[in-house]
């Protein structure tokens, strides 16, 4: 459904009521999945491991917007600029690969620390959009922890890299959750004012002396 008509202040009330957790839980599986595997497998199955599990991403966090209310697909979902504008962020960031790509070919050590920071940064036009600080804490907190775990564990980076990822992205979740629900206990507020305000109105109109 689209939002022509609508301002671009409605357009971001829109998209500031979302609940944005489907991507995050999404990520939040996978890179768990990634980093409990690894110690089990050999450094070419770690390396489609980032490719596939990190490619995945959209794709479960589609499905589980189903059971977050979400619903990416539905009819009835109202798409916003402020959407076009985090899909050219999402691109932008994905573009980076052709830097990462050749780099991880010839040293294959740096893959998930192009990977684990390029996939975080299109939180940063997030936050913009839903005037909210979760967005930048998690690129921020994300690209700092990454680059640290990177240098401080080089016998492990997958396992400690994707140990911050998940750590950030379950900070985020309840940061996510928290904003969605005082959005939505104002919202409450909002509306039954405003439905007390017009039982009132109708009220005194009721009770009003009729002119003779």
């Amino acid at each position: 459904m689209k939002t022509q008509t609508l301002t671009l202040e409605q357009q971001r009330d829109i998209m500031k009521q979302r609940r944005f957790i489907a991507m995050p839980l999404a990520g939040t599986l996978v890179w768990a999945a990634i980093g409990f595997a690894s110690p089990f497998f050999n450094e070419a199955i770690q390396t489609w491991m980032l490719y596939l599990g990190t490619g995945a991403i959209f794709y479960i966090g589609s499905g589980l917007s189903y059971l977050t209310g979400e619903r990416f697909f539905s009819k009835d979902r109202q798409n916003t600029e402020f959407d076009t504008l985090f899909f050219i962020g999402m691109a932008m960031a994905l573009l980076v690969f052709a830097i990462a790509l050749p780099v991880a070919a010839i040293d294959h050590t740096t893959l998930p620390l192009s990977i684990g920071i390029l996939t975080g940064l299109m939180w940063m036009p997030l936050s913009w959009a839903i005037q909210h600080w979760v967005g930048y804490f998690h690129t921020v907190a994300r690209t700092l922890g990454i680059l640290i775990a990177w240098y401080v564990f080089p016998e492990a980076r997958i396992e400690a890299i994707s140990a911050v990822i998940v750590a950030v992205y379950l900070i985020s979740l309840v940061a996510l959750e928290v904003r969605y629900r005082a959005i939505n206990r104002t919202t409450l507020k909002v509306s039954r004012a405003s439905a007390n305000a017009g039982v009132a109105m109708s009220a005194r109109s009721t009770t009003s002396p009729i002119p003779q």
